[in-house]
């Protein structure tokens, strides 16, 4: 477009063109999906402060009565009297005794069970979602329950499905199904479709893979 502007002595001058700007890329759906993060989503962990307060007490007490007793013998007092049966049983027993090799094995054991559970995440119930940006600190999860509510909802609307036990597990998602017509072929085609859709709305980070089962 070009434009003429008025000058004075009743002389035009053209002004330059106006070329439109080139079009700019708009944020879509599919620049969204683009943009998200490829970082992957890790499991809630528990906190388990009640164990961890239960077992530093415990290890201060300890602390403190072993404090007391070597105080006391520093104080020329006699030691608690456990502490010096326990030295003479040290003092007179071998690790190659069975009933010390037997007490040595259940303490490794239970150091080990011990380590099991503090290393495992503790919030097996909670799903880790997919967050669109995945921002720092911002993390999402969704119950097995409600997420076996929201499947089993969808199943009911499946023709000829008269009851529906769901299951959803880390990796999984049991599912038995109860039908009085149709054929069961054709109801267990329509529950794989209905729970496909279903668990890719959950918007999961790991979305399990169905297992359906029907029988009349």
């Amino acid at each position: 477009m070009r434009v003429d502007v008025g000058a004075r002595g009743g002389h035009r001058h053209r002004a330059p063109a106006l070329r439109p700007l080139p079009d700019r890329p708009r944020a879509g759906p599919a620049a969204a999906v683009t943009a998200r993060g490829s970082g992957r989503a890790r499991r809630f962990r528990s906190a388990r402060r009640v164990p961890a307060a239960l077992t530093a007490l415990v290890v201060l007490g300890a602390a403190v009565l072993f404090l007391y007793d070597l105080a006391a013998v520093r104080a020329d007092r006699p030691g608690m009297s456990w502490r010096r049966d326990l030295a003479d049983q040290l003092a007179t027993h071998t690790p190659a005794d069975p009933w010390v090799q037997l007490i040595a094995g259940a303490m490794v054991l239970v150091g080990l069970v011990l380590l099991l559970l503090a290393l495992a995440p503790g919030l097996r119930g909670i799903l880790p979602m997919s967050t669109p940006d995945q921002r720092p600190g911002v993390r999402a999860g969704l119950g097995r329950k409600a997420a076996a509510q929201i499947l089993r909802d969808r199943a009911m609307e499946v023709s000829g499905v008269r009851s529906v036990r769901v299951k959803v597990r880390r990796s999984r998602v049991g599912v038995r199904a109860t039908s009085h017509f149709r054929e069961l072929d054709d109801v267990r085609a329509d529950l794989d479709a209905v729970l496909a859709v279903g668990i890719e709305e959950l918007g999961l980070a790991r979305p399990p893979q169905p297992r359906v089962r029907v029988r009349r």
